[in-house]
């Protein structure tokens, strides 16, 4: 429990925090992984250099921060970074590390605006933020170990079968090196996947959402390979049928409410990915709820799984389905293969949409700005809609998500 001096010091910070907080924050991991390069084994790369790792942060910090005196406003944010942190590793030694470089940072960057009784209250609610991470992240160790199939840490895969999905996305699936069986997975969920490239001192970690059949014996991801993606790259040109992959057990929050209302699921490109997982526990479950699936590209050359997604959609009469081509090929247009040519937009969605629901939005970070506001537009209610964004949101987030700092 903070006392009332500590709360009141750290209300005093949030002004500094909302004009200095990125720059904190770069400054932090620069000297982080300057002390500790041995974390540059858990944290992406890419994701530094981008910025977006520090703009996640620094939007958590402040989120602490602003919501002081009523924490629990965060712990949607908490719960989605201990679902992160746990899929790759994050153990509690790893928090005093992370804590004195933070409050260094700060010190550094503010200098003398931060008196040192604030920073005194700043150690002070950090470890009290840092105790919740480490039980919420022992618990879900302790979930993922203890469930059938389950394990901690991660675990040596096969891949038994990778196939092209489309010009750019390939699909990998993975069964036990040691044969016993798999844990279930919530439709919406991914595993963290940790390679060793070559040459490269130090080994990556990214997360991939699970494409496939949440009770099926096997994981498949589908893999988009990134114009400058290390990672990707290296999983769709030296991974092949047989090669291993290390990975951790299911983790994320994204996944399916429990409900009879509609279910909308909005995705683009590789977002298709945890949409797919969702769509088939739609339907295979005894409810006859509505259900439309939307999904856009650019053509059918870029998109993937298509004709897996019409299966489903044509074997069952309470699934719509939607595509919306954004560049549509001659061939696109002469057999019809799209719903909607161009962007989706709310004059569109009126079109196909029921006034309530639940909605899952999953794509690029203009993609799901487009349809967030879209939705709004329409009159749809921002609990209903729930969105994941693949890494932190340095590019696009809610904005009732971004004033709790939330780094989906």
């Amino acid at each position: 429990m903070l006392q009332k001096e500590t709360i009141r010091l750290i209300q005093e910070s949030v002004p500094l925090l909302r004009e200095y907080g990125h720059k904190i924050t770069a400054n932090f991991y620069k000297r982080l992984f300057n002390e500790h390069p041995e974390l540059l084994n858990i944290f992406n790369h890419a994701n530094q250099h981008k910025g977006h790792q520090p703009q996640a942060l620094a939007n958590a910090v402040y989120a602490a921060a602003a919501n002081i005196t009523q924490l629990e406003q965060i712990l949607p944010t908490v719960k989605h970074i201990a679902h992160k942190h746990r899929s790759i590793g994050v153990l509690p030694e790893h928090y005093p590390i992370v804590g004195q470089n933070l409050l260094l940072a700060m010190r550094d960057v503010l200098q003398d605006k931060l008196t040192e009784p604030m920073l005194n209250a700043w150690q002070e609610t950090y470890g009290v933020i840092a105790d919740l991470f480490i039980q919420m992240e022992e618990e879900l160790y302790q979930q993922a170990e203890q469930q059938p199939g389950g394990w901690r840490g991660f675990r040596d895969l096969v891949v038994t079968k990778k196939v092209r999905e489309s010009e750019h996305i390939t699909s990998f699936y993975l069964e036990p090196k040691d044969g016993q069986p798999l844990p279930t997975f919530l439709p919406g969920q991914y595993i963290s996947v940790k390679v060793e490239i070559p040459s490269d001192p130090y080994t990556h970690i990214r997360q991939y959402s699970l494409s496939d059949d949440p009770n099926a014996s096997h994981y498949r991801i589908t893999v988009k390979r990134e114009e400058k993606g290390k990672v990707s790259t290296y999983l769709h040109q030296e991974i092949e049928e047989g090669s291993v992959l290390s990975v951790s057990a299911p983790a994320g929050v994204f996944t399916l409410e429990q409900t009879d209302s509609p279910v909308i699921l909005l995705s683009a490109g590789v977002g298709l990915t945890p949409m797919l997982s969702m769509l088939k526990a739609l339907a295979q479950s005894p409810s006859t709820q509505r259900v439309i699936h939307i999904h856009a590209t650019r053509n059918s050359q870029t998109h993937a799984l298509r004709e897996e997604v019409l299966r489903i959609a044509n074997s069952h009469a309470h699934i719509e389905n939607y595509f919306c081509y954004s560049q549509p090929t001659d061939t696109d247009r002469l057999n019809r293969l799209y719903d909607k040519e161009g962007l989706i937009d709310a004059e569109w969605l009126k079109t196909v949409l029921p006034s309530t629901g639940h909605f899952y939005l999953c794509g690029p970070s203009a993609f799901m700005r487009d349809c967030y506001q879209a939705l709004l537009s329409l009159g749809i209610d921002p609990a209903a809609i729930h969105h994941e964004i693949f890494g932190p949101a340095g590019a696009w987030t809610p904005p009732a998500a971004a004033r709790m700092g939330a780094t989906q």
